[in-house]
C-alpha cells in the first residue's frame, strides 16, 4: 500500500510540474499542446459603444440592443476619479461604485473621534453628505472618430521615434481644439494597437458627496487573503452623489435603475464599466519578455513592499496608524496578487500555446499574401529585436530603477548630498539659488540634515524598506554582482540591511553633518553605500531608460502594424483591447471548476457566517463588525450576497454595475478570480469569472443590518 502511495504521489508531482496550477481547463483533461488552437473568444468581449456587435448577441443570446438602449446605459455609467468604474442609480445624482475605490479618502472627512474606514458612515438628509475635495466623475457623452488624422500624421515620420513623437503631438492638439469646442473633457483612445483612434467626449461632475460607505470588514471580508478569489462574501459597495455647480443634487436623465429579484443563473447579463488595460494582442515575444523579466521583477518588488507594511500592521494594529497601514497593506497586497496572478498565467503552457498558434496562423496568412507580406511581412522580426534589447537590458533597469513608493529615505538625502556637493564644486554666481550666500546655504543644509530626524516609527519604516530593497536588488543581479557584494556583503534580510546602515553616515543628523563638512570630491567619491549606489548606477540607468524607449517606439509602432495585419486577416471578429475607457461585456451567472472542486454560481449569506465562525470570530481576516454579529431575525441566510459571471474583466472594471436586459442592476462588480488576472493577456471563459456583490443581498443589507431606509427608497425608486 505504501508502495502505491508513493507511486501515486509521483505520478502527481510530474502532473503538478508539468501544468501550472493555474491552468484554465479541467484537471481531468488531458492536453496535447501541439494540439491547442487559439480561439476567437481568447480577445474577450470588451465591446466599445460604438461598435457593439448586434448579430453576435442577437445569435448567442437572442437579443440585440436598439440603439436608444445603448445610449441610455452608455450615459447612466460613470468613470470614477482614482480609476474605478461607477453609475448614477437615481435621477438626483446617486452614484454606486465599491467601497475600495474611495476608501482611502475617508481619512480626509472624518471628523475628530470618527474612524469612516472601520465603522462606515452613513448620511440620513442631504446636509449630512460630506464633500470629497477633487473627486469627480466622468460621464461618456460621445465617440467620434479620429483614426485617418492621427494616422496620417504618423505617416510624415520618417523613423520610429519620429512617427511616436507625431502622433503624440497630434493627439494633443486634437483633444484641445474638441475640448474647445464642444465643453467637454476630450480624451484620445487608441484601440487595436492604433488601427482605430476615438475621441471620448465627457462631461464631468466635480462635487461630489459621501451618502453611505459600509465598515471595511464586510467590505474586504476575507481581506487579502480572499482578494482574487471565489467563492467570495464580501459586499464592496458605496453610495455618492453628484451635486450641480449650484451645490444643488444634479438631475440626472439616464440612470440605471435596480431589479428587485437579481439574475438568475444563465440569465444573459451585461458588465458596464471602464476596464483598465489588457495587451491580448501581444506578440509571443513580448509575453516572453513579460513572464521572464517584467513581472517577475515587479512582483518581486510589490511582494518585499508589502511585507513591510504587512509587519507593520501587525505590530501597529489598535493604534492610531491602523487605517493608515491597513490602506497601505490591502493596496500592496491587491498589487501583489495582482502580479502573482497574471504570473501564472504567462507561465501557463496550455495559454502560450493558445498565444503561439494564433501568431503562427496569422503570419501564414501574411506570408500568403503578396501585399499584405510587404506591409507587415517584417512586423515580428522588428519586435524581436527590439524585446531583445528590453530584455538584454531589464535587469539593470529595474534593479537600479529607485521607486517613490519603496525607496528609502536614506537614498533621497544622498541624493541631496550628491547635488550639494556638485553645487560647491561651482563659482557661486553659477550655483542655484539655495546655494549661493551663507543664509540660502545654511537652510539647504539644515533640510537635508533634518531629513533624517525620525520617529521610532519611520525610523522602523524605513530600516524595512531598506531591508526590501536589500532583496529586491540581490535576488535581480545575484549575491555575486559586485555591487550587491560591496553594499550589502552578499547578505539578505536584516543581514544585508544592518550591513549596509552600518557602513552609512547618512542614518542620523550627525553623520550627514560630518558628510557635508567634506569637500565635494571626497563626497562624491565616498563609499557610504547611498551615495556609492547612486553614484555608480545613475549615469548607467540614464542610458539604460534611453536605450529601452527607443525599443519600446520600435516595439509600438510594430504593434500599430500588428493591429492593422489582425484587422486585414480577421475583420472585426476579434474585441478591441481594453484601454481604461467605458466598455459593455456580455455574459451569464455561472459556476465552475477551481481546487478539485465546483465553485457555486452564487454565494449566501450561509457562507459569510461560516467563514466568520470557522476562523474562531478573529477579527482579521474573516471578522465581522459587531453591528454584523448578532443576525437580525428578518434576514434570511439563503439571501445571495455575490456572484460569478462570465463577463470580461480585468483592473479597472471594480465599481462597474451589472445590468440585466431591462438596463436594472442586478450586481456590482467588486473582483475577479484569481484565474481571472491572466486576462490582461488572454481570455478564457471556462474558469475566469468576474466576481460580484448581488443586487438583492446588497438591498437586504441596507434594510436589516444598516437601517439606511432614505437610502433604500431612493434606490428602489429612483428618486429622492
Amino acid at each position: 500500500m505504501l508502495k502505491r502511495n508513493i507511486v501515486v504521489y509521483l505520478f502527481i508531482l510530474f502532473l503538478s510540474c508539468s501544468i501550472t496550477s493555474n491552468a484554465q481547463y479541467s484537471i481531468y483533461e488531458t492536453i496535447d499542446l501541439n494540439k491547442v488552437e487559439f480561439s476567437f473568444t481568447d480577445f474577450g468581449t470588451m465591446w466599445t459603444f460604438d461598435s457593439v456587435p448586434l448579430d453576435y448577441l442577437q445569435a448567442t443570446y437572442g437579443f440585440s440592443p436598439t440603439q436608444e438602449w445603448l445610449e441610455h446605459v452608455q450615459k447612466s455609467a460613470l468613470q470614477f476619479a482614482n480609476g474605478c468604474s461607477a453609475a448614477f442609480i437615481s435621477a438626483d445624482g446617486l452614484i454606486m461604485t465599491n467601497h475600495h475605490c474611495g476608501r482611502g479618502r475617508l481619512i480626509d472627512i472624518q471628523k475628530e473621534g470618527e474612524d469612516l474606514l472601520k465603522d462606515g458612515f452613513y448620511a440620513a438628509t442631504l446636509d449630512e453628505e460630506r464633500k470629497i475635495p477633487d473627486m469627480f466623475v466622468d460621464q461618456l457623452m460621445k465617440i467620434e472618430d479620429v483614426t485617418k488624422e492621427i494616422q496620417d500624421a504618423m505617416a510624415g515620420g520618417s523613423t520610429d521615434d519620429e512617427k511616436i513623437q507625431l502622433k503624440d503631438d497630434k493627439i494633443k492638439e486634437l483633444e484641445t481644439s474638441y475640448a474647445e469646442k464642444t465643453g467637454l473633457a476630450c480624451h484620445v483612445v487608441t484601440l487595436y494597437n492604433g488601427r482605430k483612434y476615438s475621441m471620448y467626449e465627457y462631461k464631468r461632475y466635480n462635487d461630489i458627496r459621501l451618502v453611505m460607505s459600509p465598515d471595511f470588514q464586510i467590505a474586504a471580508t476575507g481581506w487579502d487573503w480572499d482578494n482574487f478569489t471565489y467563492p467570495r462574501y464580501e459586499l464592496d459597495f458605496a453610495f455618492y452623489r453628484a451635486y450641480d455647480e449650484n451645490g444643488k443634487p444634479a438631475k440626472i436623465k439616464d440612470h440605471f435603475t435596480w431589479s428587485k429579484n437579481g439574475a438568475e443563473e444563465g440569465e444573459l447579463i451585461f458588465t458596464v464599466g471602464r476596464p483598465g488595460r489588457t495587451n491580448r494582442l501581444y506578440s509571443v515575444a513580448e509575453l516572453e519578455y513579460m513572464r521572464d523579466k517584467r513581472y517577475s521583477h515587479l512582483l518581486l518588488q510589490f511582494n518585499e513592499i508589502y511585507k513591510v507594511y504587512y509587519e507593520l500592521f501587525n505590530k501597529y494594529t489598535g493604534t492610531e496608524r491602523e487605517s493608515q497601514l491597513l490602506n497601505s497593506v490591502m493596496g500592496w497586497g491587491n498589487a501583489r496578487k495582482s502580479y502573482a496572478g497574471s504570473l501564472l498565467g504567462l507561465r501557463d503552457p496550455f495559454m502560450m500555446a493558445k498565444k503561439k498558434d494564433f501568431e503562427k496562423k496569422l503570419k501564414e496568412a501574411v506570408h500568403a499574401n503578396p501585399e499584405l507580406n510587404e506591409k507587415y511581412g517584417q512586423l515580428w522580426k522588428s519586435i524581436g529585436i527590439a524585446v531583445d534589447d528590453l530584455t538584454k537590458n531589464a535587469d539593470e533597469t529595474f534593479a537600479y530603477g529607485l521607486y517613490p513608493f519603496s525607496r528609502p529615505i536614506y537614498y533621497e538625502v544622498a541624493a541631496d548630498v550628491i547635488k550639494y556637493a556638485k553645487q560647491m564644486k561651482l563659482p557661486e554666481d553659477e550655483r542655484e539659488e539655495g546655494y549661493r550666500g551663507d543664509d540660502a546655504l545654511g537652510t539647504t543644509v539644515k533640510s537635508i540634515i533634518d531629513k533624517v530626524d525620525l520617529d521610532e516609527y519611520n525610523t522602523e519604516l524605513n530600516y524595512k524598506k531598506v531591508r526590501a530593497h536589500v532583496n529586491y536588488v540581490s535576488k535581480i543581479l545575484g549575491d555575486t554582482n559586485e555591487l550587491v557584494q560591496k553594499l550589502y556583503g552578499g547578505k539578505l534580510e536584516e543581514g544585508g540591511a544592518d550591513f549596509m546602515l552600518h557602513q552609512s553616515a547618512l542614518t542620523s543628523k550627525e553623520g550627514v553633518e560630518m558628510m557635508l563638512k567634506k569637500s565635494p570630491d571626497e563626497i562624491l567619491n565616498s563609499d557610504d553605500p547611498f551615495i556609492y549606489f547612486l553614484q555608480n548606477t545613475r549615469d548607467k540607468l540614464a542610458k539604460l531608460r534611453q536605450l529601452n524607449t527607443e525599443a519600446q517606439n520600435t516595439i509600438d509602432v510594430n504593434n500599430q502594424l500588428l493591429g492593422q495585419a489582425v484587422a486585414a486577416v480577421y475583420g472585426d471578429k476579434i474585441a478591441p483591447d481594453a484601454t481604461g475607457t467605458l466598455r459593455i461585456s456580455d455574459g451569464v451567472i455561472k459556476p465552475y471548476e477551481y481546487n478539485g472542486t465546483i465553485a457555486p454560481g452564487k454565494t449566501t449569506y450561509y457562507g459569510l457566517y461560516d467563514r466568520w465562525v470557522s476562523f474562531h470570530k478573529k477579527l482579521y481576516p474573516w471578522g465581522l463588525h459587531p453591528r454584523w454579529q448578532k443576525i437580525p431575525p428578518q434576514l434570511n441566510l439563503e439571501t445571495p450576497i455575490g456572484f460569478a459571471s462570465t463577463n470580461d474583466i480585468v483592473g479597472g472594471n471594480s465599481g462597474s454595475s451589472i445590468i440585466n436586459t431591462k438596463g436594472e442592476i442586478v450586481g456590482l462588480v467588486h473582483d475577479g478570480n484569481l484565474e481571472s488576472l491572466a486576462g490582461y493577456f488572454i481570455f478564457l471563459p471556462e474558469n475566469n469569472r468576474c466576481v460580484a456583490t448581488d443586487a438583492v443581498g446588497l438591498i437586504e443589507a441596507l434594510k436589516y443590518i444598516y437601517k439606511t431606509d432614505k437610502l433604500v427608497g431612493e434606490i428602489i425608486s429612483g428618486k429622492l
